[in-house]
């Protein structure tokens, strides 16, 4: 396992790239401005911002904007309609954002498998339903001696 330091170095050579490369990618359309404004990026750690700059590339290349990202959180849970939920999922960070996408994504394909499971073939459906509907048959009246 490599430690924050090298890959850095590796990918980037040093710390002040990988800044630009975050910023580069974090412009107004994924980023959040939470940060210091005296400090800024350059005094995050390097296990952060490597993490940051996954996270900000991997949501770019997918949704390209946090509006597009929420939308598809909105459309994974189902709540499309929830102006509510949606104001409170624009004030979530680009990575919080993702987690959250990833998740619900988890969730609804585990339910989609169980269902799938779960549910009987059609014909073995159609049979039940046609041995439920069909009429009992009536007793043979007893033979009179």
């Amino acid at each position: 396992m490599k430690t924050p330091l090298s890959i850095v170095k590796d990918k980037f050579g040093d710390k002040q790239k990988l800044v630009a490369a975050v910023e580069k990618l974090a412009g107004e359309d994924l980023w959040v401005s939470r940060t210091n404004k005296d400090k800024g990026l350059a005094h995050v750690s390097n296990s952060k911002l490597v993490h940051l700059h996954e996270v900000f590339s991997t949501v770019k290349e997918k949704f390209g904007t946090r509006e597009k990202l929420i939308a598809a959180v909105l459309d994974v849970e189902k709540r499309t309609k929830d102006d509510g939920y949606k104001s409170r999922l624009s004030a979530y960070p680009v990575p919080r954002l993702f987690d959250l996408y990833k998740s619900a994504s988890k969730r609804a394909e585990a339910a989609t498998k169980t269902a799938k499971k779960d549910a009987p073939s059609k014909a073995a459906t159609k049979k039940a339903a046609a041995a439920a509907h069909a009429k009992p048959k009536k007793a043979a009246a007893p033979k009179k001696a």
